[in-house]
């Protein structure tokens, strides 16, 4: 894996997604050491948000503030690094209110240890309550053909404050190639693979242009398949942060597989 990431630097890749939780730890103890000597040619993302032992036993969502200075001096010192570039709060804490979330990681950008703030899994309101207090840099969403949660307040909210969108799970979990509009080159997708030939193929898509036939078969796929329901299980939806919507079918419906 270690060898894969240099490969994938060589490639041409700049951007590097991890979290504390993943492993948990192990995953930015490997990202650490790979990207060690190009540290200054990329980006580092990482995020907070769970309550993890020094065990790695994960006791569920917290972003206390305390909990967050702390797992930023974990995540640096894994990362072999002076500075987190991103840091994402990964989960939305119902327990704390975002502004003090967005106070804490203010506080870090003050002291040099972090760059820039994101959230994942945000809903709009969260996203433009975390903004008044900090600037939010990016939101980290699953987007694809599959899950069209994005789609509406919280692409606006992007939009309107100069917010990156990040999507995961551009590719339907590796269902099908997935595609978002035209016209929003601020949407950043994060693909994941553990091969060299398809970081290249990855990287490739970019000068992939999508014809508005395409595009239409692409968004009828979804309802010919007929497939619809949640993305996680019932816990894990009750951990993500959404926005009210509308029942029925349409664009801005949830398909998963």
């Amino acid at each position: 894996m270690i060898r894969f990431v240099r490969e994938a630097v060589d490639e041409g890749g700049t951007s590097f997604d991890t979290a504390e939780v993943y492993g948990p730890y192990d995953n930015e103890e490997l990202v650490g050491e790979a990207l060690a000597p190009v540290r200054d040619s990329v980006v580092i993302a990482t995020k907070f948000g769970f309550d993890l032992t020094p065990d790695g036993e994960n006791r569920g969502l917290t972003s206390r503030p305390e909990r967050i200075r702390a797992a930023v001096d974990g995540s640096l010192r894994r990362l072999r690094t002076d500075h987190i570039d991103l840091l994402y709060q990964h989960r939305v804490d119902p327990d704390v209110p975002i502004e003090d979330v967005a106070g804490a990681v203010a506080e870090l950008v003050d002291a040099g240890k972090v760059l820039a703030f994101g959230l994942s899994e945000a809903s709009s309101t969260t996203i433009r309550r975390a903004h008044a207090v900090h600037p939010v840099a990016a939101v980290q969403n699953e987007f694809s053909l599959w899950a069209r949660d994005p789609e509406g307040p919280v692409l606006a909210a992007c939009e309107e404050f100069n917010i990156g969108l990040v999507p995961f799970s551009p590719l339907g979990k590796g269902i099908v190639t997935g595609s978002v509009r035209a016209g929003a080159p601020f949407v950043v997708p994060i693909p994941g693979t553990r091969r060299l030939a398809r970081v290249r193929e990855n990287i490739g898509a970019t000068e992939v242009r999508l014809s508005a036939d395409h595009m239409a078969r692409l968004t009828n796929l979804v309802d010919d398949l007929g497939v619809k329901g949640n993305r996680y299980n019932d816990h894990h939806m009750g951990l993500l942060d959404r926005d009210e919507r509308s029942s029925g079918p349409g664009p801005n419906s949830t398909f998963s597989c």
